[in-house]
């Protein structure tokens, strides 16, 4: 970690606000541990403030985000005991992140794609998942090892592709996104970290034309289903309200944003203004 000397260290009262739920495998630990690490970086004047008048927004320079990752990833550290790193990572850099034996390199250029994120309401433990996946691995290496390839594979198509999207955004993408998520969800079964709602969640989807796919740790929790471009509002409105129905939850949203951000008072919505006049 970096040590940073202070001769004073002001006392601070901290507001969260957030829309994500805690939880579900969404990474609301480390959005909170990148959000207090830039929050307090900048307070102490250990990075600058980059808003200038007049900006809605801004972005720290590349080696102050770096200094924010490598605290927000200390914040996890306390939270987790033993984390990946890659959650402080994405919400530190944003776009979209490789993982590959401990090492995150940023992909250069990512499409933003709409995606249905939807919460399942099943609680599932991690470690237990994790656990589970060691087991049959141990089991039936022969077995698992190439379904295990296969994922990896899966993961080095899809960034192939949505390294070409950007430059030629061709609608002939999608198909094969959404057959890479079938397949990968298919393969996330057989190494056990599936589960019935998330497989209602996937006949659901299906039903309207959609794909989908876990997100997380698996076992419940939440699941994205890929929204083309040219999706009609009816079928996201249908496919949202039958997802309801199973008593999950449902928000539409975009993947490959960018990173922490310092947002003016002026930029934020009146539910954020409104909770933060309440402190």
């Amino acid at each position: 970690p970096v040590r940073l000397c202070f001769r004073d260290v002001p006392s601070v009262d901290i507001l969260v606000w957030s829309e994500l739920p805690t939880g579900a495998g969404l990474g609301s630990s480390a959005a909170y541990a990148v959000c207090l690490a830039a929050a307090l970086l900048t307070a102490c004047g250990a990075i600058s403030c980059p808003l200038k008048d007049g900006e809605s927004t801004a972005r720290w320079t590349e080696e102050e985000l770096t200094l924010i990752n490598s605290w927000a990833f200390q914040g996890e550290r306390v939270i987790h005991g033993n984390p990946s790193g890659v959650d402080n990572a994405v919400g530190t850099w944003g776009g979209a992140l490789r993982y590959q034996s401990g090492k995150i390199t940023p992909l250069k250029r990512v499409p933003t794609l709409r995606i249905l994120l939807t919460n399942t309401k099943v609680p599932r433990s991690t470690k237990v998942l994790v656990a589970g996946v060691k087991e049959k691995l141990l089991k039936f290496p022969a077995i698992m090892n190439p379904v295990l390839d296969s994922i990896d594979a899966i993961s080095q198509e899809c960034q192939s592709v949505l390294e070409a999207m950007p430059a030629n955004p061709s609608p002939e993408y999608y198909p094969v996104l959404e057959e890479l998520f079938d397949i990968n969800q298919h393969h996330l079964n057989v190494i056990g970290v599936g589960h019935p709602s998330l497989d209602r969640l996937c006949r659901v989807t299906a039903s309207h034309g959609l794909h989908s796919k876990l997100t997380g740790a698996g076992g419940g929790g939440c699941g994205i289903t890929l929204l083309r471009p040219d999706t009609s509002l009816l079928a996201v409105e249908a496919a949202k309200q039958d997802l309801c129905a199973c008593g999950f939850e449902c928000w539409e949203t975009n993947i490959g944003a960018p990173g922490v951000t310092l947002h003016s008072s002026s930029s934020l919505n009146a539910e954020v203004l409104h909770a933060l006049s309440q402190s």
